[in-house]
């Protein structure tokens, strides 16, 4: 069973940066589509960024020019670097992708952005 598991969430004040880790249980590259979403309180769970098949990168217009997701293959990781944080990026960050047709989550790791 391949395991997504998130961490680096935390509290900062608005303005500031996070760097968020997805720890993979096989090679990223049997992974497809990884990527970040995530669930503020009360909403659906929205997209943040991800890969795309062809190895590019997409995110949400919401975040462009202030996120950055990123991996290492070495260490089996994606990353997703956090500048500029509003109060809106406030919620619960999960990683997923598709290890053949599971689909998979993490289990979150939340952000709070204060004002």
């Amino acid at each position: 069973q391949v395991q997504l598991v998130e961490s680096g969430g935390g509290l900062v004040q608005a303005g500031g940066s996070l760097r968020l880790s997805c720890a993979a249980s096989r090679t990223i590259f049997s992974i497809h589509a990884m990527g970040w979403y995530r669930q503020a309180p009360g909403k659906q769970r929205e997209f943040v960024a991800r890969f795309t098949a062809g190895g590019t990168t997409t995110y949400a217009d919401s975040v462009k020019g202030r996120f950055t997701i990123s991996r290492e293959s070495a260490k089996n990781t994606v990353y997703l670097q956090m500048n500029s944080l509003k109060p809106e990026d406030t919620g619960v960050y999960y990683c997923s992708g598709y290890y053949g047709t599971s689909e998979l989550w993490g289990q979150g790791t939340q952000v709070t952005v204060a004002s």
